[in-house]
């Protein structure tokens, strides 16, 4: 399986930046399902792919309810590889850099330098805003809440906003429209660094409908086809969601139901609507995809979804009728990351 599909031995350090009065869904929700990312991992004996920070310019600080968070760590003059550095937004329908905790944070911004895979940025809502008062948009594409498009076009003219988008990536920066698309974006990122699978776990724990991505509203794979309340269908659909390449035939998911391939046939379809070898070639497509939307060639994606060819990957492709081809998204895929 491609490294990308699989947690890492080296977490990502996740530093929450923080100002008096940043908005707490913006960062609680994101923290949240990367918390609930590491006990998923955990519970299956792997290491937590992320380690969360949460730093300041003042070490107790308000937030936008009022309540206080202390013990926040100081803003670090070296930042561990590999990092995503999250800014969040705050009240208000301006974002003020008058404050002297936010001059200390934007000063300190300006002596990062984004470099994909090593320093990410991430930002919520207004977030966006105080990345480019840090000079950290130039040439790239972002978007943020629709009260702040304006304002983030005229604070850094040398990049494209986009609206009525939930997030935008664009090389190390990944930009999310405002509260809850913060958790879109985070589901995101971890389906991109701990697989699909996980992801959805972590979307299904949290109640939260998952997006394929920042073009696609429709919900992904790895959650549809999971309204019912049936036990062994749920099993099933948990084993090959967590292990899509594993030589899945009709017998060995009815294995894993503890029932016969006929009457598990009569169970998906009567309760999930779909036939148990639909939904596991729409699971396997979907981590294809996943895997040429983080770059991978069409061989290493069919091999890390099952396929055993990449014939055999195009032809599932066409029969399901997707758009573009596995080619096509992989190179644009790889020139997105340049």
């Amino acid at each position: 399986m491609p490294d990308k599909l699989r947690p890492h031995a080296t977490p990502v350090h996740v530093l929450f930046a923080l100002l008096p009065g940043s908005l707490v869904l913006d960062w609680a929700g994101p923290a949240e399902a990367l918390r609930i990312a590491n006990q998923a991992l955990l519970a299956q004996g792997l290491p937590s792919p992320f380690a969360l920070h949460f730093i300041g310019p003042d070490s107790d600080s308000p937030t936008s309810v009022g309540v206080c968070l202390a013990g926040l760590a100081a803003l670090p003059k070296e930042l561990p590889t590999p990092a995503w550095l999250v800014l969040v937004g705050q009240p208000g329908n301006t974002i003020a850099i008058t404050s002297e905790p936010t001059r200390a944070l934007l000063h300190w911004l300006r002596g990062l330098r984004l470099k994909a895979g090593q320093l990410d940025l991430v930002t919520v809502c207004a977030g966006a805003v105080l990345a480019a008062h840090a000079g950290l948009l130039e040439g790239r594409r972002v978007t943020t809440h629709h009260h702040h498009l304006q304002e983030l076009q005229s604070i850094e003219a040398h990049c494209e906003v986009i609206s009525n988008r939930v997030f935008v990536e664009d090389g190390p920066v990944h930009s999310s429209a405002g509260v809850t698309t913060g958790i879109d974006l985070t589901l995101h990122l971890i389906a991109r660094h701990c697989g699909p699978a996980v992801a959805a776990q972590v979307a299904q724990t949290m109640v939260m409908p998952m997006r394929r991505g920042p073009h696609d509203p429709e919900l992904s794979p790895f959650l549809a086809f999971r309204d019912h309340l049936h036990p062994a269908l749920h099993r099933v659909q948990d084993a090959v969601s967590q292990q899509p390449a594993h030589d899945w035939n009709l017998l060995r998911m009815a294995e894993v139901a503890h029932t016969s391939p006929r009457h598990l046939t009569r169970l998906f379809t009567g309760h999930a609507g779909i036939t148990p070898l639909l939904f596991l070639q729409g699971i396997r497509l979907a981590t294809a995809q996943a895997a040429l939307h983080a770059g991978h060639n069409v061989t290493a994606a069919a091999q890390a979804a099952g396929f055993t060819s990449d014939t055999q990957l195009r032809r599932a492709w066409r029969q399901l009728g997707l758009a573009g081809t596995p080619s096509k998204i992989s190179t644009t895929a790889l020139d997105r990351y340049k």
